[in-house]
């Protein structure tokens, strides 16, 4: 390990920075000196600008994974190596587009989860939806973190590192507890193959691609479109948005509020103009007038 890869883990573990953000930034800084052949030290503003331009039009990445790359350097050079340059200047961050994930409706999210075949994965799932966990959150919770006395599930560094409760459904509870009761977990409500582990994001993904072709669902379905459900199926019901903010663990209310343009009840509570006009419009074909020939 090179001091200068040691000194970025240190300066990142200082800043309590979440260990996969610093897994992928030691691998992103060193993707761009091998592109170079050179130290990072040795390389400035022009090479960066080159090796973004080339990330942008040859391996032709999307935005979010260059925006990564950008935040890796970011931190490197004004952090470890402190540069004092204008970063927005000599490191700019592409816009990111604004997307909307595809929402599953409570029908849609019912067949999906029965046509997950593994129980286990299909617990943690259905976990993800009830209460709107993040997978990351759901694999990695104990038995204690079940308080069935306050109806509350306790996770426990979630993103961000931040401790946070959200809700416990009957439903979720009586679900858990014939998990319990079957599997006897200890240290982990969901026990990875190996001992003293939880089990892996990678295996709730493969799963979940896998009942997603069983459902013939033509939606793109992943763990966090469980959560996306969640957030919007509650506003739909009518639920404050500042209420589903502290279940989600958002810090800006802002990243809730944009769900409000996914929820039906929100986006179709008004009628279209075209469904106020006094006649229906005609849709039959006219014959073409001589003088248009």
């Amino acid at each position: 390990m090179t001091s200068l890869r040691q000194r970025m883990i240190e300066d990142m573990q200082v800043r309590n920075l979440a260990v996969g953000t610093q897994q992928v930034y030691v691998q992103q800084v060193s993707l761009f000196a091998r592109h170079f052949h050179k130290s990072p030290e040795l390389l400035g503003p022009e090479q960066i600008r080159t090796y973004q331009i080339y990330l942008t039009n040859e391996k032709e990445l999307d935005t979010t994974t260059i925006i990564v790359a950008m935040s890796a350097l970011r931190f490197l050079y004004k952090i470890t190596l402190k540069r004092n340059w204008s970063l927005d200047e000599v490191i700019p961050a592409p816009k990111k587009p604004q997307r909307l994930p595809v929402i599953l409706s409570p029908e849609e999210v019912l067949h999906f989860l029965n046509c997950v075949r593994s129980r286990k994965h299909r617990v943690i799932l259905t976990t993800c939806y009830a209460a709107g966990l993040r997978v990351s959150e759901a694999i990695a919770l104990t038995p204690p973190a079940i308080d069935s006395k306050r109806m509350v599930i306790r996770v426990q560094q979630g993103k961000g590192q931040k401790d946070r409760y959200t809700m416990l459904s009957p439903k979720l509870l009586e679900i858990l507890r014939a998990w319990w009761l079957v599997e006897k977990p200890k240290d982990w409500l969901f026990s990875g193959e190996f001992p003293g582990q939880h089990i892996g994001q990678l295996a709730v993904q493969l799963e979940c691609r896998k009942a997603r072709l069983i459902s013939k669902i033509p939606k793109p379905i992943t763990p966090h479109s469980l959560r996306h459900a969640f957030a919007c199926h509650l506003l739909e019901q009518g639920t404050d948005v500042r209420k589903i903010q502290l279940l989600l663990g958002h810090r800006s209310l802002a990243t809730t509020a944009k769900y409000l343009t996914m929820a039906t009840s929100k986006v179709c509570s008004t009628s279209s103009p075209l469904d106020l006009l006094p006649r229906p419009v005609s849709m039959e074909v006219k014959p073409a007038s001589p003088h248009s020939r």
